[in-house]
């Protein structure tokens, strides 16, 4: 199964903060016991490259990734870490190409129209539609799927347990990115069953 079709597969992709590499396998695990085998490590903080790392190395059953990249040098390490797929906030034709010539899936943010049309032309059939909440959510992708036929969408912001289900029924979502599944805090205090207990209730929001 390729890394766009594990993604879709999972349905929620967490969106990781990791402020101590000592905690990224026991969060992997935490969320692969509770039903989501897929995360998006984001490079916020100085231990992403160490946590990714971790991860890939140590957790077979966990597909990562590197969320919050910004720049083709950020790109390489996470990847040189072993981030099997790219997040960004925004479009960068850089990073995008780059991804596509070294086989690596990229979801690049998207919300305009013009960003939507240079993803497009560059191949891609998933983007990143970040801040949901602020750029239109449901309605926006709806309207905005229309006239580029055939992508998909992967909101983050502002999707939740509460909405999560009606996001996901969605046909023109691929799956949703939130933070709501591992919160920072539970991870520094090494909450690590209530992360699963909030991975499982939300894959049972998102899919019954």
């Amino acid at each position: 199964m390729d890394v766009l079709n594990r993604l879709a597969k999972a349905g929620i992709v967490p969106v990781v903060v990791l402020e101590d590499a000592k905690d990224a396998v026991a969060t992997a695990n935490a969320m692969v016991a509770g039903g989501i085998d897929v995360m998006e490590i984001t490079f916020r903080t100085a231990a992403a490259a160490d946590s990714i790392k971790a991860v890939a190395e140590n957790c077979p059953d966990m597909l990562v990734g590197a969320g919050t990249i910004l720049n083709l040098e950020q790109c390489k390490l996470a990847v040189a870490m072993g981030a099997k797929f790219i997040v960004s906030p925004g479009f960068d034709a850089e990073v995008v190409g780059w991804c596509i010539e070294n086989g690596i899936a990229v979801t690049p943010g998207c919300v305009t129209p013009t960003e939507i049309t240079a993803a497009v032309n560059m191949g891609l059939k998933v983007i990143k539609f970040f801040p949901a909440n602020v750029y239109g959510g449901l309605n926006a992708m709806k309207n905005l799927c229309a006239p580029f036929v055939g992508i998909k969408f992967m909101p983050t912001g502002g999707v939740n347990a509460a909405n999560v289900r009606e996001y996901i029924e969605a046909p023109f979502i691929h799956a949703v990115g939130g933070s709501w599944v591992c919160p920072k805090a539970d991870i520094a205090a090494g909450n690590f069953e209530k992360i699963t207990a909030l991975c499982a209730e939300a894959r049972q929001a998102a899919f019954g």
